[in-house]
């Protein structure tokens, strides 16, 4: 199998943005919260062992009668009352000569959590060595241990406040990436959409409306100009296809519809009346006297006479009636949907009447002409179109030697012989 022909498939530009947005959003909140957690664990050691450096001042001042005197009692209630009430862990208070003279833990007996033990040892500071200093000398000195159960309070409420900012800060952040993002991939959808109806379904009216964002509006005017031209290049194909069929199934010179286009529709009104029941008839007709006149007026006198037969024949028909143009000076006529043959008759009696008015040539020529026309109706004078048009043909020939200027129906028995060929 062949992987390389396999469309590979492509992920939606709202799941792109989705994506990186909750990246970025995810990244630069653990980005900040780790900043922060970081600079607050600088600034609690920082101001740790500035308060422990404090207590132990503090602790200087209060032990220092008992260290010069020696009093380990009160030393001890001093160092213990200090120490209960501060976050310290150990104190060692010693004299002169580095003598130990009382000694406070607050975990006396027992062992220091686990956590506070690495709170201890990563963000407090070392146990402290404070001096004792009487008259500039040194008369004692205090080690100081801190606690760490107070920073282990004091960094969990911080990271948890830290956690909710950063949770609620990433929310809104999504939130608003998200608008911005229904902004961007909006605009476009609706285009892809638009492009698509103009692909499949040929929908050059659709236009893209304006959009927010500058970019994404001045693509749209682009693609509005582009379905403009493209609307318009339809529209000149359309009637530049309209133009050639109708020149292809019309005659320049007088508008009617041509032979090839007469036999296509009589086909259609055969069918038509094997349906409903009803009958059709064909002329087919041929002028008189129609080369005496082109010869002796000149062909713009005979292109006159064409057009005004036309005219006359099409102002006998009815709306549904077709007429054309065969070739040279012979017409035909197609009438659909006749309830009985007498209609086509009085049809072309009254088209014999009409062409019996004089012509008025270009040239101010009066003339007088004549037509002589052959009738056969679908189904008593033929079953097919091809044979109802070959018996009109012969009858308009019958009409010509017989009387110019007349009408011939077809002949049964001649219908017999068409069928027999």
């Amino acid at each position: 199998m062949n992987t390389e022909s396999i469309p590979m498939a492509r992920p939606a530009l709202d799941s792109v943005l989705s994506k990186a947005h909750l990246i970025v959003a995810l990244v630069t909140a653990l980005m900040v919260g780790l900043a922060i957690t970081v600079a607050g664990l600088f600034a609690l050691r920082f101001y740790s062992e500035q308060n422990l450096r404090l207590i132990a001042r503090s602790m200087s001042y209060t032990v220092e009668a008992a260290v010069v005197f020696g009093d380990a009692a009160a030393a001890g209630e001093a160092i213990a009352l200090i120490g209960r009430n501060e976050d310290i862990d150990e104190v060692v208070l010693t004299g002169r000569n580095d003598q130990l003279l009382a000694h406070w833990t607050r975990h006396a007996g027992g062992t220091v959590p686990l956590l506070e033990q690495m709170l201890a040892g990563w963000i407090l500071p070392p146990a402290l060595d404070y001096p004792i200093i009487r008259e500039q000398a040194r008369i004692g000195r205090i080690h100081l241990a801190p606690r760490g159960s107070g920073p282990l309070r004091f960094i969990t409420t911080g990271l948890l406040c830290v956690l909710l900012s950063l949770v609620i800060s990433t929310v809104i952040a999504l939130r608003l990436a998200r608008r911005m993002q229904h902004r961007i991939s909006g605009p476009l959808h609706e285009l892809a959409r638009i492009a698509h109806g103009v692909r499949r379904e040929r929908s050059f009216a659709l236009r893209a409306g304006p959009a927010a964002i500058a970019e994404i509006h001045d693509l749209n005017e682009d693609f509005n100009a582009l379905l403009d031209e493209l609307e318009a290049w339809q529209t000149h194909v359309q009637q530049e296809h309209a133009s050639l069929s109708y020149q292809a199934s019309h005659d320049s010179l007088t508008g009617l519809c041509n032979r090839a286009f007469l036999e296509e529709q009589l086909e259609r009104a055969v069918q038509l009346a094997r349906l409903t029941g009803n009958l059709a008839a064909v002329y087919f007709i041929d002028s008189d006297r129609f080369k005496q006149i082109n010869d002796t007026y000149g062909h713009a006198a005979g292109d006159h006479v064409l057009v005004t037969i036309a005219t006359r024949i099409k102002s006998q028909l009815r709306e549904d009636d077709l007429v054309a143009r065969l070739g040279g000076d012979e017409f035909a006529v197609l009438l659909r949907q006749l309830r009985q043959r007498d209609d086509a008759l009085q049809i072309a009696a009254k088209i014999l009447a009409e062409m019996r008015l004089p012509i008025v040539l270009p040239g101010g020529e009066v003339i007088a002409t004549s037509l002589s026309i052959g009738i056969a109706i679908f189904p008593e004078h033929g079953s097919t179109a091809q044979t109802v048009l070959a018996v009109a043909d012969e009858a308009m020939y019958r009409a010509k030697n017989t009387q110019r200027g007349s009408y011939q129906l077809a002949l049964q028995d001649q219908m017999n012989k068409e069928n027999q060929s």
